[in-house]
């Protein structure tokens, strides 16, 4: 089966829907030169356009990453996880490049999981990542699995080893990246209430 970015799966919807992309940037706050982006570059700077692209098109997030679904539990195999990346965030390196980001590779663990409420990911944190902070609906857990990593949240700052954890509210303006420029893995589960 093709693989699907989320820049397809929008467009197929906003065309299932018959919605175009003035109509997608009003009703989510996006604008809609960066709705192109993510449709025609499959360009995602964060989780947060497409929680609200989501939002907008009345589908869970999980509608815009899944290529297919399953009704019963969804398991994900010790190192298969690397398969299942679903799509990296970020900013490009420079202003010319479309797909080279320094950022956040997002690895499904439970993608074609059908009628999910959450979001889990393994999550691998380059180590020179060039992040924005984010806020969208929902809330967020996040486990590190190996490295340090730094949690910018509102205008406090954490720093997390391996085998720390926090929970927080998705709506205050967060990111998180490596505290020492070495590479991170964290286990981050994403919850957007419908």
């Amino acid at each position: 089966m093709a693989k699907h970015t989320p820049g397809q799966r929008i467009s197929e919807l906003r065309g299932t829907y018959s919605i175009s992309r003035e109509v997608l940037a009003e009703r989510s706050g996006i604008s809609k030169e960066l709705i192109a982006k993510i449709e025609d570059e499959g360009h995602i700077p964060d989780l947060a356009p497409l929680i609200k692209i989501s939002r907008a098109l009345g589908v869970r997030l999980g509608t815009l990453l899944d290529d297919h679904e399953q009704l019963g539990p969804v398991i994900t195999r010790a190192g298969q996880e690397a398969a299942t990346e679903r799509f990296k965030t970020g900013l490009p390196d420079d202003a010319g490049a479309k797909t080279d980001h320094k950022g956040l590779s997002f690895n499904a663990l439970a993608a074609d999981k059908n009628g999910r409420h959450m979001e889990p990911f393994i999550v691998d944190i380059e180590p020179n990542a060039v992040q924005e902070k984010s806020a969208h609906e929902g809330e967020e857990f996040i486990y590190v699995l190996s490295g340090n990593l730094k949690l910018e949240y509102g205008t406090t700052t954490e720093m997390l080893k391996a085998g720390d954890s926090v929970y927080y509210d998705s709506i205050v303006p967060h990111r998180v990246v490596s505290a020492d420029a070495q590479p991170v893995k964290i286990l981050a589960v994403i919850y957007t209430p419908m």
